[in-house]
């Protein structure tokens, strides 16, 4: 029994990561690595876990006042 059920909490993790663009098997990786990862931290089941990544193009990112697409031509 996990310290979640012992509080008798209701567990139901959610992981979110922000990332430039990925491929689909960039993305299935990262679910199963950030899934598996948390489980063995938490003692928290995998199945539990619900993962949403949020992908970003670089011209949505800034840095330096500039856009991220541009500051990374240099």
């Amino acid at each position: 029994m996990t310290n979640i059920e012992q509080l008798g909490g209701i567990n139901m993790p959610h992981i979110q990561v922000e990332i430039g663009m990925a491929t689909r098997e960039q993305k299935e990786k990262l679910i199963q690595a950030l899934t598996k990862s948390a489980s063995e931290v938490l003692g928290v089941n995998e199945s539990s876990f619900y993962v949403l990544i949020k992908e970003n193009s670089l011209d949505n990112w800034g840095v330096g006042g500039k856009m991220l697409s541009e500051a990374l031509k240099k």
